[in-house]
């Protein structure tokens, strides 16, 4: 898998590289067959040029080379320059698949270069396929929906080295962690997370995920006695919460959002509005597109708006 992961990508100092007239055609027009290039042409007594420069070279090993950066110093390449017909610094063209495609001149603010280079980056995904980095979480995923969580793991794991910030590899692996009932490696991993990936909607359902394991584990050895006194008493609502929570856990998802559809229809306030705001974990741990999540909200809905 490391070769898979590693094949077609490039090193990290052909990223980003100086170049000239003579490698003009194979550091940009040969290479953008494979990768867009940007070609930055700049010149050192340009000031723009000194803002641009390290700017757009973040933005493009942000990229982790799906997108490359060539950059031309005027001054020592006249003839390059006026071909391009470069009339003012620091002026910026895009390639790709031997042609230019985009481009701008003067100095930008850093949200429109990452702009640009995600839309050039786009570009290229578009025309080549799947990442090696994305055809392995899709196989990671298919191994996790096919119940080889080891399998799995192993994968998520080896595009993490590879890709440290990959969301769908970090939601991944804490799933088959989950998978596995292993919450503690599972919270661990959670809590060596940086805050901001918490906020991707593939990591935060699986946080959703874990936190209701976590909460469904403390009461999945009382599902007898909680049974019993909702048979008791219809109306004990910790009951049917604690055990709304233990089924979920559990794998019985219906029938967990059913216990707390019914808390919500008969006191919709109770516990300040505990039910509901489980509820609305359940769906996010489920994710949007769930038919239980789909089917449970319009239930939601048809209580709270009745």
């Amino acid at each position: 898998m490391d070769q898979l992961i590693g094949s077609g990508k490039p090193a990290a100092g052909d990223v980003v590289k100086d170049s000239d007239t003579a490698r003009f055609k194979t550091d940009v027009i040969d290479a953008s067959m494979q990768v867009p290039v940007i070609v930055d042409f700049w010149a050192p007594w340009c000031g723009p040029c000194k803002q641009l420069g390290p700017v757009i070279e973040k933005a493009v090993q942000e990229a982790k080379g799906a997108v490359r950066l060539v950059k031309i110093n005027v001054d020592e390449n006249q003839e390059l320059a006026a071909q391009m017909r470069v009339q003012s610094i620091p002026a910026v063209y895009a390639f790709f698949q031997g042609r230019p495609v985009d481009g701008f001149v003067g100095a930008q603010p850093e949200s429109q270069l990452k702009q640009f280079v995600a839309r050039l980056a786009k570009i290229g995904g578009d025309a080549l396929g799947p990442s090696p980095v994305d055809e392995a979480v899709e196989q990671a995923e298919a191994a996790l929906a096919a119940g080889d969580h080891g399998a799995a793991s192993a994968i998520f794991s080896e595009v993490l080295e590879h890709d440290p910030g990959n969301a769908k590899a970090i939601a991944g692996l804490l799933r088959c962690l989950l998978a596995m009932n292993d919450l503690a490696a599972a919270k661990e991993f959670l809590e060596g997370l940086e805050p901001e990936i918490l906020k991707d909607p593939a990591v935060a359902s699986a946080k959703a995920q874990f936190e209701l394991a976590e909460q469904g584990q403390k009461s999945a050895g009382k599902l007898p006695e909680l049974q019993a006194r909702i048979a008791a008493n219809p109306k004990d609502f910790q009951a049917r919460y604690e055990l709304a929570e233990a089924q979920f856990a559990a794998g019985q998802k219906e029938e967990a959002i059913d216990h707390l559809l019914e808390i919500v229809r008969i006191d919709r306030a109770w516990n300040d509005q505990a039910a509901r705001l489980q509820l609305v974990k359940f769906f996010e741990a489920m994710g949007p597109t769930d038919p239980l999540t789909l089917s449970g909200r319009r239930r939601l809905s048809s209580i709270l708006f009745s």
